[in-house]
């Protein structure tokens, strides 16, 4: 991570947000007065960190000799060769998946704790906190918090630790304490308002690790930032391994970190289209989805403007995934802003369409994927069959599936 890397043409689609965090009509800060003060010593050290090459040096060695980057880059022959076989004559995208599941913890996450607990450490703080949905944000947080010895407590909806029980064991083996919440659909929404309750009552000497692009600023930005590596390494490894760059991008987005982290070095490259996949649930027109962007309206939650899932008098509707971690009301201000001014494009994926693609993948390639990029691997299928065989596709494989195979096993009535 260069100084450089953060400093794109002032009339560029990176120079987002301004300096009071709004993309656009989206993002800014809407806190409790007790954090205001918090929130702002976090931006100037975050900014000071940015400018600080010992800062940048550190997050390097450590996702080198730490987590295990650069992530590969991979040409999946086998499910392109199967995709082309149900393909018009002619048709057919290549398929090529950035790696991040394998990433020391098994996603994308850890890229982004590392570079919160550094800012956390730079702040002199000595308690960290998260919340979680599937799990992956959690224990990517309680790893840093033991690699660091700093105690962790992680919120995570009680609905959520029943259908995650390996990642729960796993936050505990770490050293974290994991705290169910009861409250609402007892799912990440719920466990992300415990955690800020937890926050506004410990100011002194507690870090929030927010674990996707959204929040009050200056988290969407600095979430961003940390997670952009994903992109700037697929960008050096696809014109390395193909010559050019790719045609498509896409991600699946629940709040938005993983899309973001690959979308926005790309941003300014006008020949290569974005694809961010929300999820459908059981369908957009049943109302059980997670689809913000779809189904959602302009509001205020945890922090920020941005689209959400509410009723006419404002209040946060429930959303569903089978997958935990798109299991949010809510996505990231700068998806909401790249929607609205049309430089990515968002879809939908349903439940049963994910379940498909996770096996078609785990059949074709050898992977066992997380359920949330499931979802991406299904927009995948359906976009590279419209595709010239000239044409690229690359996909953010944000995860490994290790956790989800009892929710997978139970939704195909499968015996474990």
């Amino acid at each position: 991570m260069t100084q450089a890397s953060t400093t794109p043409l002032a009339n560029s689609f990176r120079a987002q947000p301004d300096e009071n965090g709004h993309f656009g009509q989206f993002g800014g800060r809407y806190v409790a007065e007790t954090l205001m003060p918090l929130i702002l010593d976090l931006d100037r050290h975050y900014r000071a960190a940015m400018a600080d090459q010992a800062f940048h040096d550190e997050f390097d060695w450590l996702m080198k000799h730490y987590v295990g980057r650069p992530s590969p880059l991979y040409y999946a022959q086998r499910l392109t060769e199967t995709l082309r076989e149900s393909a018009p004559e002619g048709r057919g995208a290549q398929v090529w998946f950035k790696r991040d599941e394998l990433n020391h913890t098994g996603a994308h996450k850890i890229n982004n704790c590392i570079g919160q607990i550094l800012l956390a450490k730079r702040m002199g703080k000595t308690r960290i906190i998260a919340e979680t949905g599937a799990g992956q944000h959690g224990v990517a947080t309680a790893t840093v918090a033991a690699r660091f010895g700093l105690p962790c407590v992680i919120y995570m909806g009680a609905r959520d630790i029943e259908r995650q029980q390996p990642n729960v064991f796993r936050m505990k083996l770490l050293g974290a304490e994991v705290v169910p919440v009861q409250s609402g659909a007892k799912t990440l929404k719920d466990a992300m308002n415990e955690a800020l309750r937890d926050w506004v009552a410990n100011v002194h000497d507690t870090f929030y690790i927010i674990g996707t692009a959204a929040g009050p600023h200056p988290y969407p930005e600095l979430v961003r930032e940390f997670q952009s590596v994903i992109g700037r390494e697929a960008r050096e490894q696809i014109q390395e391994l193909a010559g050019r760059l790719p045609d498509l991008l896409v991600a699946a987005i629940g709040g938005g970190s993983n899309a973001i982290g690959l979308f926005h070095p790309f941003l300014d490259d006008a020949d290569v289209a974005m694809l961010g996949i929300e999820a459908a649930g059981h369908g957009i027109e049943t109302g059980e989805h997670a689809a913000s962007l779809a189904g959602g309206t302009p509001g205020i939650l945890h922090g920020n403007k941005t689209f959400l899932l509410q009723d006419a008098d404002g209040q946060i509707a429930e959303a569903h995934s089978i997958s935990a971690g798109l299991d949010y009301p809510g996505i990231g201000p700068e998806h909401s802003w790249l929607k609205d001014i049309g430089r990515v494009q968002y879809e939908s994926v349903t439940d049963t369409e994910a379940l498909d693609a996770f096996q078609l993948l785990c059949r074709t390639e050898g992977i066992i994927p997380a359920l949330e990029p499931a979802h991406a691997i299904a927009a995948v299928a359906r976009k590279a069959r419209a595709m010239n065989r000239d044409q690229i596709i690359l996909a953010n494989l944000c995860g490994r599936g290790d956790k989800d195979i009892f929710t997978v096993a139970d939704a195909l009535g499968v015996a474990m």
